[in-house]
Order: C-alpha cells, then structure tokens, then sequence
C-alpha cells in the first residue's frame, strides 16, 4: 500500500504535501508524513508495523497507550522542578477513532507524533551527548518504575530470553541444509566457536531471576543510543522514542542495550573489526548519568548484575544477528546476504572486548552505585 494513502487515514488538520522514508530502523518501515493547512504545519511518524515480527500489532498499541498516558501524566505533575521539557510520543488515533489503521493487504499502520527540534544519532557525538543518553534512560526507566507489569501484555515472546534465542539458533544450525558447508567459511567459524564457548554462561539473568533476585518490571526493551533523542536546541536528551519493544522484563537488558550500543565507537555495521572495543571513557560518562535519577529505582541485586547485562545483551544481539543470517535474514533487514554476519562479528568482537575490561566496568559502577 502507497504511505501516502495511508497517512491520510489519521486524524491530522491539513492537507498531505509529502511523505519521505525515515530513519534506518530494521524492522519496521517509517515514514516522515508533512500536513498543511493555509495557516498551520503538522509533521508526524508514520509506520508500517512488521506483524511477521509483532504477531499482534494490538498488543503494542496497548502497551504504548498504557505507558504513554502513564508517563505524560507524570511528566506534568514534574514539569514545574524540571531541568527541561521532558517529551515522549503519543498516539495519533485514526479517522474512525483506532490506535492504527489497516491496508487492503491486512498490514497494520500507525502514526505517532515527531519529537520535534530534537535528533537521534547512531553513534556518541561527544562527551555530553553521552551523559545526556545515560540521564535520559534513567528518568525513562524511573517514570516506568511505578508502572504494574499486570498492566503491560508480552508482546515478544522470548524477547531478551538469552536462553531462548541460543535454542532457536541450535535449531538454524540443525535445520541448514547447508550447514557442513559454512562451516568451511572462517567467519562464520569464529561465530560459532564464539557462541560455543559462552553456552553454560548464557542463562545467568534468567536464573537470577528464577532465583527470585531479579523481578520483572517494566522496561524499554530497545532503548540503544539511535532511539534516544537530543534536543537540537540545548543538547539535552528529551526522550526515548521507539516503544515497541515495551513490556515486562529486567531492567539489566535496558542498561546493557544502552551501553553495548552507545561504547562501540565503530557502530555495528563497521567492516573493520579491528576498529572495534569498548570505551570505558563513555561507559564511565553514561553510568553517571544515568544513575542520577536509577539509582533510587535499582536494588542491590540489580547492581549486582549490571555488568553481566553489558556482556549479555551484546552477546545475545551477536547471537540474534548470526541466527537470522543462518534462516536467510527474516527478521533484520539487510542489504546483503552477508550482512547479518558481519553484524553478528562485530558485536562478538564488542563482547570481547567487555570481556577483557570486566574488572575496570566493574570499577565504574561500583563509583557511581556506592553510598
């Protein structure tokens, strides 16, 4: 279906003077849609939601809704103490007064509104941009702390299950076809000497939380540094966008995700593996931030578990990133066959190098978690 015709399904004043593809998420389509009236401009989000990964798209428009009223409320009450205008997107409902509206092929579109004046990047701009991204997960994941997980559906199965995931590439493996013949492949050797090697060590979150030292809570899910969002005008973070991924898990995946993405200077499509480490000088900055305003919200389990999410969560994107190249790339969209591959090396390359700095990471949280 043509976005265009779908952008003016929604409840915006004006009329449509263009619509332009945006940002480079890889999973779901996102449009730029541009609304005039002879006196006034509206710019919204539209997307396309990709029902092959969120089975039901209902499901996400609920959580959104939850999450969104519950953190604008918040947000308000706030605003006079404020440092800043804190912003998060809401939904804009249908015509005919739903979360989304569908083609004639059955896909599901929904439209949000722009965080306006304020730009999200795919690698740390400098020092403060880095602080700003830590400050700004910690005021999400403190808005969410109060939020009931009864209230919020699991809307991916599986997600950030570690355990799960190396299952689901153990089947890949069993189900190639062509599974002697990579095996001849150096790169796809090393991934598999990789994953191999960290198999017992993989469930450690999942068993704390068996054990009952980690709860379940309200999270992100995906809060990586591209879906943090900067104020143009005051470089100061504003939100997080990207709500898809919200429902119930351990705040650790969020934490880790923040920092896997934002310490790997390289980004995770770099050909150049030797340009790829972790920076303490960045995790150092983020941590800081962001348990100005966590740290009131995180037990001392959860400190405690910290660092393992770093390493996990990077371990876990390199695992996802290496099984979907194995099952022919469904779920993350590529522009080669050898892509997801050479994403999967690049966040093994990263864990590595978390790995042979785990006693300086540990260093920097205890810092900035200590009395």
């Amino acid at each position: 279906m043509n976005p265009a015709i779908m952008a003016q399904k929604f409840d915006v004043a004006g009329r449509l003077v263009t619509i332009m593809p945006q940002g480079a998420g890889n999973v779901n389509d996102t449009y730029l849609a541009i609304f005039r009236t002879t006196f006034s401009e509206e710019r919204f989000i539209l997307q396309r939601i990709n029902h092959h990964v969120f089975a039901r798209p209902e499901d996400i428009m609920a959580n959104m809704r939850v999450v969104t009223e519950h953190i604008h409320a918040r947000l308000e009450d706030e605003a006079d103490d404020a440092d800043r205008i804190w912003q998060l997107p809401r939904i804009i409902p249908s015509k005919d007064g739903g979360a989304f509206a569908k083609d004639y092929k059955g896909n599901y579109w929904r439209a949000i509104s722009l965080i306006a004046s304020a730009h999200s990047y795919e690698q740390v701009q400098n020092m403060k941009h880095a602080y700003e991204a830590g400050y700004t997960l910690g005021q999400f994941q403190r808005l969410l702390s109060d939020i009931p997980c009864e209230l919020l559906l699991d809307t991916l199965k599986g997600f950030h299950i570690t355990p799960e995931y190396l299952k689901e590439f153990d089947h890949a493996m069993n189900d190639n076809g062509n599974a002697e013949d990579i095996k001849g492949i150096s790169e796809v050797n090393y991934c598999l000497k990789f994953i191999d090697e960290r198999r017992d060590w993989c469930s450690i979150l999942e068993d704390a939380k068996e054990r009952g030292e980690l709860k379940l809570r309200a999270i992100h899910g995906d809060p990586k540094l591209a879906n943090i969002m900067i104020d143009d005008a005051t470089g100061k973070g504003t939100s997080i966008v990207d709500l898809d991924t919200v429902k119930p898990g351990l705040v650790q995946y969020d934490f880790g995700d923040c920092l896997r993405s934002a310490c790997n200077r390289s980004g995770e499509e770099t050909l150049d593996l030797g340009t790829v480490h972790f920076d303490l000088d960045l995790c150092k900055i983020i941590i800081k931030g962001y348990m100005k305003f966590a740290r009131g919200c995180l037990t001392d389990a959860d400190i405690h578990y910290l660092y393992a999410s770093i390493r996990l969560i990077t371990f876990e994107l390199g695992l996802r990133f290496f099984t979907d190249y194995l099952q022919g790339n469904k779920y993350f969209k590529v522009q080669s066959e050898i892509q997801n591959l050479n994403r999967a090396r690049v966040q093994f390359r990263l864990c590595e190098s978390i790995e042979n700095n785990e006693d300086a990471i540990r260093a920097i949280i205890d810092k900035y978690t200590k009395p």
